[in-house]
């Protein structure tokens, strides 16, 4: 009987949990990549003001943690009249936290094409702007990739952090089941849920970096 429940009642249920997941997850970084393409550009091509706001912005959600973050953007934006439901301000929350790592990531992409190129590039006569765009950035995306796949893999877990407002997303799916049946052993379905999806995405960065490594740039890290 209890077999036949845990099959038919308990699984159902965590299960739908996951869509909510993964929604969170997958706007949660398309909102990331998008403020973090910015900022890392801010922080490569800007001066002055602009560099240091995402010097600042980057230092500020490095530096707390995510929960606080999405506490602060839930209870504590109502106070300025700026009222959001639990979903969206996870999804800002987690959002904006991404961005940070991801400009992070991106700069570091960026700074790591040769210096060699940006002579040959400007010895070409090509403007700081057609540089980028077409010598660096495509360069940088390639070395960037697996990295920004490997946040897309933390981000899944992060989102467990949404179930503390009230976001049913599979971690808060699990803890209602634990809170219903007192059978704390729920958690562990719910961790090989969370494994069955990030060891297939976390494989997926392994193929990516193979794909597009850019051909003598290992060897020359080396």
């Amino acid at each position: 009987m209890e077999i036949e429940r845990f099959l038919f009642e308990i699984i159902p249920y965590i299960l739908e949990g996951i869509p909510v997941t993964l929604q969170l997850t997958i706007y949660s970084f398309a909102l990331g990549l998008i403020l973090g393409a910015l900022l890392a550009a801010a922080r490569v091509l800007a001066r002055g003001p602009l560099s240091v706001i995402s010097r600042v912005y980057i230092e500020f959600f490095r530096g707390t943690p995510l929960l606080v973050q999405i506490f602060f953007v839930y209870f504590g934006l109502p106070a300025i009249g700026i009222k959001l439901d639990a979903f969206t301000a996870s999804v800002l929350a987690i959002g904006f936290n991404s961005a940070a790592y991801q400009a992070e990531i991106i700069r570091a992409a960026i700074k790591g094409i040769p210096e060699e190129q940006f002579l040959s590039a400007e010895s070409l006569g090509m403007t700081t702007g057609q540089m980028y765009r077409f010598i660096v950035f495509p360069q940088a995306i390639r070395i960037a990739t697996p990295a920004l796949v490997n946040e897309f893999v933390a981000l899944v877990k992060y989102t467990s952090l949404a179930s503390i407002i009230g976001v049913a997303e599979l971690f808060r799916k699990a803890e209602y089941m634990v809170a219903f049946t007192f059978r704390p052993e729920i958690y562990l379905f719910a961790a090989a849920i969370y494994l069955a999806i990030c060891i297939p995405t976390s494989q997926l960065s392994k193929i990516l970096e193979a794909k597009y490594a850019i051909p003598g740039y290992r060897r020359a890290l080396v």
